[in-house]
């Protein structure tokens, strides 16, 4: 029970700092609704709009729960973290309160990104979409904590432009812009090693309107997988980093 406690008093005030950040949560978005709004009439041409959003959800997901580590690499050089270290409060705790508070930051730009993305012409159903929400989530749960240990050991001032050159690459294979079936082979199978296409692809199946299928069944599994083991990850090295 302590540890929930714990856990709930820590991600109650992340979900503080998290909502009164409304700049930040704003920003973390403006791109992807950039693509919406200039990219998206021209993809609706040979598209649609059920296609196009999921893939810039992922965008959204890769980017904002991927650099959340950037906020404890901050708590670190304020001082804030080894404040933290002295609190009889759980270190699975400490690392769970951020993570959660970081999904809610993914949570909300989703909604943001979904409703513009109704002003301009999609048409998913509301089953649907609350599915790829709840997908969403879960795969922010699993990204923040990953970010959250690499910022532990890795060079602070190395880790912004590192991580966000590694996730360009896993957006682009990830489908998010355009299917991975129109590329050729070897893109292709380079793209079904990655997560996030499953993850993707689960999400446009969600948009319409098609619940039980395989290709949700498997974006279902990788994603709860990926986010049990990055959590796993992350509350081993958390813990070591802050023994």
């Amino acid at each position: 029970m302590n540890a929930v406690r714990d856990t709930w008093l820590v991600t109650r005030h992340n979900v503080r700092i998290v909502l009164r950040q409304k700049a930040g949560i704003v920003f973390g978005v403006l791109q992807p609704m950039l693509y919406l709004a200039l990219f998206g009439p021209l993809f609706a041409t040979i598209g649609t709009w059920e296609t196009l959003v999921p893939g810039l959800l992922a965008q959204v997901g890769l980017f904002s729960a991927g650099l959340s580590g950037v906020g404890i690499v901050f708590d670190a050089r304020s001082g804030v973290l080894e404040r933290l270290r002295v609190t009889p409060a759980r270190r699975t705790a400490l690392l769970l309160g951020r993570v959660l508070g970081s999904s809610l930051t993914v949570l909300i730009q989703s909604v943001i990104l979904i409703a513009a993305g109704y002003a301009f012409g999609l048409r998913a159903p509301l089953p649907g979409v609350l599915a790829g929400l709840a997908l969403m989530t879960l795969l922010g749960v699993g990204l923040a904590a990953l970010s959250n240990a690499i910022a532990l050991v890795m060079d602070p001032d190395a880790f912004a432009p590192i991580v966000s050159t590694a996730v360009i690459p896993l957006v682009l294979l990830s489908g998010a812009f355009l299917p991975m079936s129109m590329a050729p082979a070897w893109l292709d199978a380079i793209s079904r090693l990655t997560p996030f296409r499953h993850v993707v692809e689960a999400i446009r199946d969600l948009f319409a309107g098609h619940y039980a299928t395989w290709t949700v069944a498997t974006g279902v599994a990788v994603t709860a997988v990926l986010a049990v083991a990055c959590v796993a990850v992350g509350t081993r090295i958390f813990s070591r980093e802050n023994a």
